[in-house]
């Protein structure tokens, strides 16, 4: 039986797992992570789902397997390469913590994952969600794992209310996961009620009616369905300008490299530049954008010069037509774009 700090909830293990795997072998999503239970396989598809929604993952799952169809292959691979790979996922820490993780197992372990999850806890950028998901999905380990659409399911499966926000706020329905995890086919069980929270137990106007677990489900047996889980707080969006540079010399433009500590870290991108710079040269349009809890409007200016200055330190000059090998910012991206079009007369 879950229980929550002494409370005990109204469900049992036993209850849940037959009809939630049965209805997950009829429903479940065709996902290309899921045709193998290659460990590799399994920890490439669940760093990419980290912030990241599913149908955005599928198609950049089948490139960055086809380029990288090893952990060996990904660990002899250059940064930037892999870095180009990921560009369009955003948080771009995810792949360099993958690029370093497989270099250690390929070094450390001899190319084999760990198979335990204190192993894989020992990996950069694995963590305990990670962790547990090439376990059990893997290597058929009972280890619970915890993300937003299981989170969701099982605070109403077991009736629990209190808010899921805030330092350890989590820290409940993982205690109620591993109680609820299965010895007998645990990833699946996984799997299904990541489906489930997806695909019936949604955020707003759950299909109730089309539960497998109805039935034992605490939250839809008191109705309150609605108020389960309590809603996050709203973390204050910030408002930011900026400007873009866009140097450009004959078919060349200015580019730098995002410094540590910065957002993008080590990608390309257009100069932000301020103060009477910023209001040099012609304006070429604005591109808005989101980063965590910023959003930021940046002004596009273009800056025509006479000649090739000696670029400053983590800045080169480029070809227009050689954008597209870099590794670029997603803003970048979109200013090199607007920088590339044809001039309007």
């Amino acid at each position: 039986m879950a229980a929550v700090k002494g409370k005990s909830m109204a469900v049992e293990s036993s209850a849940i797992a037959a009809p939630l795997l049965a209805w997950y072998a009829r429903a479940r999503r065709d996902l290309p992570w899921r045709r193998s239970r290659d460990p590799y396989a399994v920890w490439v598809s669940e760093i990419m789902l980290q912030q990241t929604q599913v149908e955005r993952v599928r198609d950049f799952f089948v490139r960055f397997m086809e380029r990288f169809p090893t952990v060996q292959a990904l660990a002899a691979a250059r940064e930037p390469t892999v870095l180009k790979h990921w560009e369009g996922l955003g948080y771009y820490r995810r792949a360099r913590q993958l690029h370093a993780a497989a270099k250690q197992i390929v070094a450390g372990h001899g190319g084999a994952f760990p198979r335990s999850v204190e192993g894989l806890l020992s990996l950069p950028g694995i963590g305990r969600y990670t962790a547990g998901a090439v376990a059990s999905i893997a290597f058929d380990l009972p280890a619970p794992i915890v993300e937003a659409n299981s989170r969701r399911a099982i605070a109403r499966l077991v009736g629990y209310a209190a808010p899921l926000d805030g330092p350890g706020g989590d820290e409940p329905i993982w205690e109620i996961a591993a109680r609820l995890v299965p010895n007998k086919h645990p990833g699946r069980f996984n799997q299904a009620l990541m489906d489930l929270g997806a695909m019936v137990c949604t955020p707003r106007q759950p299909l109730c009616s089309r539960c497998p677990l109805a039935q034992v489900c605490v939250a839809h047996q008191t109705n309150r369905v609605e108020s389960i889980p309590a809603q996050a707080r709203r973390r204050e969006v910030k408002q930011l300008r900026e400007t873009a540079a866009v140097v450009r010399h004959g078919d060349a433009v200015l580019v730098a490299r995002r410094r540590p500590g910065e957002w993008w870290e080590g990608l390309w991108d257009f100069p932000r530049v301020t103060g009477a710079a910023a209001r040099r040269g012609r304006r070429l349009g604005l591109v808005a954008y989101s980063v965590t809890h910023h959003r930021i409007e940046c002004t596009v200016r273009e800056q025509v010069v006479p000649r090739r200055t000696k670029p400053a330190a983590g800045q080169r000059w480029v070809k227009i037509t050689g954008l597209e090998s870099l590794a670029m910012t997603a803003p970048g991206r979109r200013i090199a774009a607007i920088a590339a079009a044809p001039e309007r007369p």
